[in-house]
């Protein structure tokens, strides 16, 4: 038995979680602690804040999943104001044993390791995940997180990207009226703009501003609740269209990729899973032209493991020190 501190460092929260990695590698997590990394100057404050709140001794290992690209010995997160200085981390922290992966690389991690029963289906055939070839998984939160996966006979390689940076593409009018809403302030637009949590503010104000409507001055959440519980009809029309977009986008790196299975993860997803599958999240992810039929062939299925960060950031560590 192997005992290490397993962190998932997003964009606005960061999640610690004692682990255990059993001789089979089968891994068991402790009930977080989640931390606003807006509280705290850097990992460094944060994981002493969490050694004071532990219940027991912190391991001398760790597994750190972290919301940006993790090459050079400077990483800087994506989303927050941290920088993480890799060569020195096993110093800073007092550790023996490091694993620093991309936060959607540990997601990869988790969806290649979970059992059939953390997944629901969302579209495509209802069949499990292929045991062999590559799986796309993507994940809006307060970014857009994108990784793959490639199985082959006795093991799996997980290829963290930076996908959510690449550019939007609309299908329709009405991607266009959002599309241009977004060009007007930005130099450049990429999917993260309109697929992630945040994104919502933006559809929200162009389907008003396209019934002339008034645009209030409402945050991500408000939108999403009124959308959720149905209270006003355009954030109702708002989450829709976002469905829409996450599956185009969804069926966009199924393409790159060369997937033969997608995957949607994040607590986002999660919480509008019910959403995704009455909306035209399928259509969208089908509508590839010459490929559609193609496309309708692959499942799509959404991870409900509660942390897959954590889980995955473990699976990673198990497979870099303990394989």
């Amino acid at each position: 038995m192997t005992s290490l501190v397993a962190l998932d460092i997003g964009g606005t929260h960061a999640r610690f979680a004692h682990a255990e990695i059993g001789a089979d590698g089968a891994v068991a997590l402790d009930e977080p602690v989640t931390l606003k990394t807006s509280d705290y100057v850097s990992l460094n404050t944060a994981w002493e804040d969490f050694a004071r709140k532990s219940n027991r001794p912190v391991p001398r290992n760790a597994a750190i999943a972290i919301a940006g690209p993790v090459t050079g010995e400077t990483v800087r997160m994506t989303n927050n104001s941290w920088v993480l200085h890799t060569s020195r981390l096993d110093q800073q922290l007092g550790l023996d044993k490091v694993t620093l992966i991309n936060d959607f690389g540990a997601v990869a991690h988790a969806a290649a390791n979970a059992p059939a029963s953390d997944f629901v289906h969302l579209a495509g055939p209802d069949a499990p995940l292929p045991q062999t070839g590559t799986i796309s998984v993507i994940g809006p939160g307060t970014g857009l997180g994108v990784a793959h996966f490639h199985r082959y006979p006795g093991g799996y390689h997980v290829q963290a990207t930076e996908g959510g940076h690449v550019d939007f593409a609309p299908v329709d009018h009405i991607d266009d009226a959002i599309l241009a809403r977004l060009r007007a302030r930005h130099r450049r637009v990429s999917v993260e703009r309109i697929v992630a949590g945040p994104g919502i503010v933006e559809i929200y104000a162009a389907l008003a501003a396209m019934e002339s409507r008034p645009v209030p001055e409402l945050g991500d959440k408000a939108i999403w609740q009124a959308g959720m519980d149905e209270s006003d009809p355009i954030a109702v029309a708002a989450i829709d269209r976002f469905c829409m977009a996450l599956g185009s986008v969804a069926g966009d790196f199924a393409l790159a990729h060369g997937a033969s299975a997608v995957v949607i993860a994040g607590g986002l997803g999660y919480r509008i899973r019910e959403t995704l599958v009455r909306s035209a999240f399928a259509d969208r992810f089908r509508f590839k032209g010459r490929y559609e039929q193609m496309m309708a062939g692959l499942p799509v299925k959404l991870i409900t493991h509660p942390q897959p960060g954590l889980f995955g950031a473990a699976a990673a560590f198990a497979r870099e020190h303990l394989a």
